[in-house]
């Protein structure tokens, strides 16, 4: 299968690495928009074809898909251009930044009849798998998760700490995974969902502190979601699942109690890398025909419920 990466930044570079794993797919082409940046690499990770232009990496012979790891900005515009040229493509989180975006993108695909998918991560890592599956197994019944995603962001950088030019957004992008997670291992859109945030950054424009509460209308589990760019300390999201029957910690792909006694979840899946796991999902479903995890419109209901939080901040 010849494929398309569009992001040179950190998350195009975990792609590559992934897909390194993944037997019988070809990236024959990188988009990036630093030139210098991007042919580096395209040369570290051997693909034959560099640009600047999505659309010109789409018309290159044989391309069925493309992997968006492009700004947030403009993941909803590039995925309809790769959708309206008649190829597969998986947008990274957020696959937009509004509902409406969602809503288009979700329906592009339908119409034409090609895959789309969300880089909804959270859905892939083993450790949620792990829980998931003794979830739908009848072995723990979630009373309470609590995110808590923390990162120093007071001026515009990426993963790797390098300057961007644009604005990451608490909701849009850090909650719309816990959000989607929450929905996914209840099996139910929130029946309550609320929303408050501190200070607007007068520089960044974006509220730097977020708190949102989320209940389960049938099951009546609560998730709770913690975000702040304003945080000087560990890095990163964890995960805190209280349940009938134990108490779990996920940070990516790692998992341990309650008294932090690592949980094995070596079997969850077919590798320990979340990344590699959802670029597999995507790979399998063109090959099989079928809808994958985390489809725009399996992901859809979360971006219909960051909506109703952006409305209820006021």
């Amino acid at each position: 299968m010849k494929i398309v990466v569009a992001g040179e930044g950190a998350f195009g570079v975990r792609h590559l690495e992934a897909i390194q794993n993944i037997a019988e797919v070809e990236v024959v082409s990188l988009v990036g928009a630093a030139p210098d940046a991007t042919r580096q690499v395209a040369q570290r990770f051997a693909i034959p074809h560099w640009t600047g232009d999505l659309a010109e990496a789409l018309a290159q012979p044989g391309v069925a898909a493309a992997i968006l790891a492009t700004p947030t900005p403009m993941h909803a515009a590039q995925a309809i251009l790769c959708l309206e040229a008649g190829k597969h493509v998986q947008v990274e989180i957020p696959m937009a930044d509004n509902l409406a975006d969602a809503e288009r993108l979700a329906d592009t695909a339908r119409r034409g009849g090609r895959i789309g998918m969300a880089g909804h991560t959270r859905r892939f890592n083993p450790s949620h798998q792990w829980i998931r599956a003794r979830i739908q197994a009848g072995e723990l019944v979630l009373q309470q998760m609590v995110a808590q995603t923390y990162f120093r962001r007071r001026t515009n950088t990426n993963a790797l700490g390098q300057p961007r030019g644009w604005t990451d957004h608490l909701l849009w992008h850090h909650a719309c995974h816990s959000v989607d997670l929450f929905q996914h291992q209840t099996g139910e859109s929130a029946g309550i969902a609320r929303a408050i945030q501190g200070p607007i950054h007068p520089v960044l424009g974006i509220a730097m502190d977020m708190a949102i509460q989320l209940k389960a209308p049938r099951s009546g589990a609560i998730g709770v979601v913690s975000l702040s760019f304003n945080n000087d300390g560990p890095l990163g999201t964890t995960f805190r699942y209280i349940c009938d029957n134990g108490t779990y910690l996920a940070r990516y792909d790692d998992l341990v109690d309650g008294k932090k006694a690592p949980i094995d979840v070596s079997n969850a899946a077919v590798s320990m890398n979340g990344i590699e796991l959802q670029d597999r999902e995507f790979f399998a479903a063109i090959d099989e025909g079928r809808e994958p995890e985390a489809s725009f419109a399996k992901v859809l209901p979360a971006y219909q419920t960051l909506d109703r939080l952006e409305k209820s901040l006021g």
